[in-house]
């Protein structure tokens, strides 16, 4: 995910250790070896959900094929690779911490890379556009064939470049993990004035970050947002004391209990999808997943 604050955020930063420097290099390896320690597994959370939701939209629109799907905040096209190809974020770990890559360059790397995802395509893969401010993530992304689409741009501080708009146009399903607060309202309006018929939105949120006001916009636009209820999804450890602290205080101001939940020792998501009512009535949320 990446960073790119600005005032209409919702200030997810708050407390949380600074991993600025793997948010944006040539390529994962520094990413994954920062966070294997912290136990980080949002994105397996999102390979279960994404795919079911990608397989409820091509049952409810046949016509729609293949979807297409923007991952914001896509970092190094870590979503995008677990949705359509047969690996899981284990596999990824373990490749990307490997004693054999370690020594590759970045561009040798990228050649691996390549060869390595294509032979694990699934044939119901969708197409795949990402957008981050990180410029070299996004760039490791979409040379080694994750991304058919690649835009290294920050919502939050310009309107998106005429090449995304029309990229965004035909748009079924946005996903998010986790980056939501470094991009919030000002970036869901830019997206969604830039497509004509509102897509699905599935946004694993940080429970310290308010969703209301973009599920709010996204009412405005015909969406219907629920939340699941009936659990919580790990995000990562936290990396210390004062990042715990701060989550504990921010929790506390919302109201919420970390009993069960951040009080283990991780922060916590919840799982927020879009939709439009006809959909939600035709395939409820507590059946789809």
């Amino acid at each position: 995910m990446a960073a790119g604050a600005s005032n209409t955020t919702a200030n997810a930063d708050w407390g949380k250790a600074n991993f600025d420097d793997i948010y944006d290099c040539h390529d994962p390896r520094p990413y994954f070896a920062t966070l294997q320690s912290l136990e980080y597994q949002i994105p397996h959370h999102g390979q279960a959900v994404f795919r079911a939701l990608a397989d409820a939209l091509r049952r409810l629109h046949p016509d729609r094929a293949p979807l297409n799907v923007v991952d914001l905040c896509c970092s190094y096209g870590i979503n995008t690779a677990l949705l359509n190809y047969r690996v899981t974020l284990a596999d990824l770990f373990t490749r990307y911490t490997s004693p054999q890559l370690s020594a590759l360059s970045a561009q040798h790397l990228v050649a691996e890379d390549r060869t390595f995802f294509a032979a694990r395509r699934r044939p119901e893969a969708v197409t795949a556009t990402g957008i981050d401010s990180a410029t070299r993530a996004v760039g490791y992304a979409r040379a080694v064939g994750l991304l058919d689409h690649a835009f290294a741009e920050n919502l939050e501080v310009g309107e998106p470049s005429p090449a995304l708009r029309r990229t965004l146009t035909g748009t079924d399903l946005i996903t998010v993990t986790g980056g939501v607060g470094y991009v919030f309202t000002r970036t869901f309006t830019r997206l969604l004035d830039s497509m004509p018929t509102p897509p699905w939105v599935a946004a694993f949120v940080l429970r310290t970050v308010p969703y209301q006001p973009i599920a709010d916009l996204l009412a405005r636009s015909g969406l219907v947002t629920e939340k699941l209820s009936t659990r919580t999804f790990r995000q990562r450890r936290f990396a210390n004391s004062a990042e715990r602290y701060a989550a504990f205080d921010a929790l506390a101001v919302n109201g919420l209990h970390t009993a069960d939940k951040e009080a283990d020792g991780y922060y916590h998501t919840d799982l927020y999808v879009s939709r439009p009512a006809t959909d939600i009535a035709a395939l409820p949320l507590a059946r789809l997943l």
